[in-house]
């Protein structure tokens, strides 16, 4: 698909859904008048990020003192399937990221109520849910429809059918979805943040996200080297924060 058809497809997917009118309006915003948003502080948040990053493994077992093997031993036919469910989805998204930071952020706070923004195949939906499935607990999923690929029968494609009953999921952007969330549930024992890669939409949705997560709960923010947000959010709050270097990519990961 060229890059005019795919702007094209996304604008006409806009114009046939109100609801998502306001967050239409943003993006012709931030695509126009806050153009640099997206990468604004990035090369001081990366040089910040590289200087105290560490494993995953290393991360889970400083915040949690877990180890993170048997996950992929318990789990490793639901995984199986889910990463041939991925191969033949006909629409192509975002693949799994630390799928063992969050499982085990959901295990040490015993978690009952999760909240996450970004969905797409839904790895991270997928190993939040085999921890809370425990528990009779319930994950609230914020996410965009996939306007410009006819993808928003695929979001969330990889969760099998046994794991749905404990989840909600919003297809609104963050802005819209999060109000609507934080009336069904106040509080929450793990947030997750992988969606508006801004610098702006990342700084608007750490200070809602932050307010509603409870004292021991942990918040993890996916892609922290794409601008200096979560750098200068930690700062702004006094959080001491960990970083994950994953796959290339940082992860930001602390504990209220």
């Amino acid at each position: 698909m060229s890059e005019v058809t795919r702007v094209l497809k996304t604008f006409i997917g806009y114009l046939k859904r109100p609801d998502l009118y306001p967050e239409l309006g943003r993006k012709i915003i931030k695509n126009t008048v806050n153009r640099g948003n997206a990468f604004k502080g990035k090369d001081k948040t990366n040089s910040w990020a590289a200087g105290r990053a560490v494993s995953q493994k290393e991360a889970v077992s400083k915040l949690f003192g877990l180890e993170i093997d048997a996950f992929r031993n318990n789990y490793q036919e639901v995984l199986a399937t889910a990463a041939e469910k991925e191969r033949g989805c006909p629409v192509k998204m975002g693949g799994p990221g630390a799928l063992e930071l969050i499982y085990y952020a959901c295990e040490f706070t015993k978690a009952q109520h999760v909240v996450e923004t970004g969905v797409a195949y839904g790895w991270s939906s997928l190993a939040t849910l085999l921890s809370l499935v425990k528990r009779n607990g319930t994950l609230y999923s914020s996410d965009m429809p996939y306007l410009a690929q006819d993808g928003d029968q695929y979001v969330g494609y990889i969760v099998p059918e046994n794991l749905k009953g404990g989840w909600k999921l919003f297809r609104f952007a963050d802005k819209e979805s999060l109000p609507r969330i934080f009336s069904e549930n106040k509080v929450f024992d793990v947030l997750h943040y992988d969606s508006d890669k801004s610098y702006n939409g990342r700084m608007w949705a750490y200070d809602e996200l932050y307010k509603h997560l409870r004292e021991g709960g942990v918040f993890i923010s996916d892609d922290i080297g794409d601008n200096s947000a979560y750098q200068d959010f930690c700062e702004k709050n006094n959080i001491e924060t960990t970083v994950v270097e994953y796959e290339g990519k940082y992860i930001g990961v602390f504990i209220k």
